[in-house]
């Protein structure tokens, strides 16, 4: 049977209206857009997302009690658990048992700027890219830990080559051309009410990346699992472009996971406020869940304990350490567990049934995606460390306002401004702890405070902080 034959046989023929009409070339781009359906897996979306009127997934709050997390000691350096989860860590590196992985679908539109969301320049001095902060930070802990560390990078159809080409024209940043892996996610078909497939027009189906969970069957559908078991590599650190703070390789992060038994293990950030913006980690039953922000009740979100502090306070910044058997068992073909879709209702621009382009005003239709913290239920003994803003997370996001790139960049320089403070520099800085002049530490130089400390005290540095200064 021919996939026209097929969509008919689904009911979803229309797809094929206009075949005839269509050059060979505007034919291969339809062939190629249906191959991507699983018809069944959205035959079984459609009956349970879409007619059946019912979500994903239902939460009892009334049994929501917050997770458990390992809190971040006031002396990292003298706290014996936290050092020895350090020491296994760079073990594991130092074994070459560890890849980077980074979601990087995204285009920069909400920042105003054409382009992958990883080629935005975003450091205070030099205006290095998102890509190049983490590829230095790569090479940096390559170098410490004398092992390959391979990245890997989920792009988008619609930023693949683009990405690909940035990274050629600079030469991949010193990390080698073969350490460097990208491939595309994987994408989904926006259906309407009636769970028909949405034409974008008549020769392209309206297709949207499938999540960030989707990278999980991303790296199975493309053969990266494969490819990190041939190297040895049994652990990924996971993190997303937007977040030029994170710590790409963390090797306490990594103990952590090894010493508990984890399949997967997340960063936790304490929440500034009620009603901030990150997911919160949570506890309903024997199985730890991340519940949104917008899904959470207002009462629980405003829930204090004896001490005054928000009840649930763990929030999820999306900086994971995943197992790579783990990905596998999820992922797996004959797999008993999977990911649940989950529905998002949106204004879709579609053909029309005279053939003509809509543009709704109103939600017309329904996307689906997949969230890689819906992993987190399935891992055996989920394993969540405390973080700190500065030193893990501070995303660009928006042109403007909190998350921007002026926030970033003034985060990036008061996380600077610290280190200089420990090593006893004296950095004159205003009332919001920014330095008065720009300041910029290259990853190759420090990537935290200990690699900070120890390249200040083997090469003495004296600076001038009364200009601008890139530290290198």
């Amino acid at each position: 049977m021919d996939t026209k034959e097929l969509f008919e046989q689904k009911g979803q023929g229309h797809v094929f209206q206009y075949w005839e009409s269509l050059d060979e070339e505007e034919k291969r781009v339809l062939q190629e857009q249906a191959d991507e359906i699983d018809l069944d897996e959205l035959d079984g979306l459609v009956k349970q997302l879409v007619l059946s009127k019912k979500g994903s997934s239902t939460i009892d709050f009334s049994s929501l009690d917050p997770a458990p997390y390992e809190p971040l000691p006031g002396d990292i350096l003298g706290d014996e658990k936290w050092q020895k989860a350090k020491i296994d860590g760079e073990a594991a590196l130092c074994a070459g048992r560890v890849a980077a992985f980074t979601v990087a679908g995204g285009q920069g539109t909400r920042l105003g700027y054409d382009g992958p969301k990883g080629t935005y320049p975003i450091s205070p001095v030099n205006n290095k890219t998102l890509f190049q902060l983490f590829a230095e930070k790569i090479r940096a802990a390559r170098c410490r830990y004398d092992c390959e560390i391979p990245w890997y990078l989920m792009t988008s159809h619609v930023n693949h080559e683009a990405t690909v080409s940035f990274f050629r024209e600079n030469d991949h940043f010193g990390l080698g051309e073969d350490s460097v892996r990208f491939f595309r996610q994987g994408r989904m078909p926006a259906v309407d009410f009636e769970g028909k497939i949405l034409m974008e027009s008549k020769r392209s189906i309206a297709m949207s990346p499938d999540g960030h969970g989707g990278a999980l069957r991303a790296l199975e559908r493309n053969g990266i699992l494969d490819e990190m078991e041939a190297k040895g590599i049994d652990l990924m650190s996971y993190f997303q472009v937007d977040n030029p703070h994170v710590q790409v390789i963390d090797p306490y992060f990594l103990g952590f996971h090894i010493l508990s038994g984890s399949s997967m293990s997340s960063k936790m950030l304490p929440k500034a406020y009620e009603k901030e913006k990150l997911g919160h980690f949570c506890v309903l039953g024997d199985r730890l869940e991340i519940v949104e922000y917008s899904d959470m009740p207002d009462e629980l979100t405003a829930q204090r304990d004896e001490k005054g502090q928000l009840r649930f306070i763990a929030g999820s910044v999306a900086i994971h350490i995943v197992s790579v058997d783990f990905i596998r068992k999820l992922t797996g073909k004959n797999s008993s567990i999977a990911l649940p879709f989950h529905k998002a209702l949106k204004k879709i621009a579609c053909l029309g049934s005279n053939g003509e382009k809509v543009f709704p005003s109103e939600p017309n239709g329904l996307k689906f995606e997949l969230f890689v913290f819906d992993a987190l239920p399935f891992a055996g003994k989920p394993m969540i460390i405390e973080t700190t803003r500065l030193g893990d997370f501070s995303p660009v996001k928006n042109a403007e306002g909190v998350d921007s790139a002026v926030t970033c960049r003034a985060d990036q320089q008061r996380l600077f401004a610290q280190w200089l403070t420990d090593v006893g520099v004296s950095v004159e800085k205003d009332s919001e702890g920014v330095p008065l002049r720009k300041i910029e530490v290259s990853p190759l130089f420090g990537y935290d405070l200990e690699t900070f400390r120890e390249s200040w005290e083997k090469r003495g540095l004296d600076t001038d902080f009364s200009q601008d200064t890139y530290i290198e």
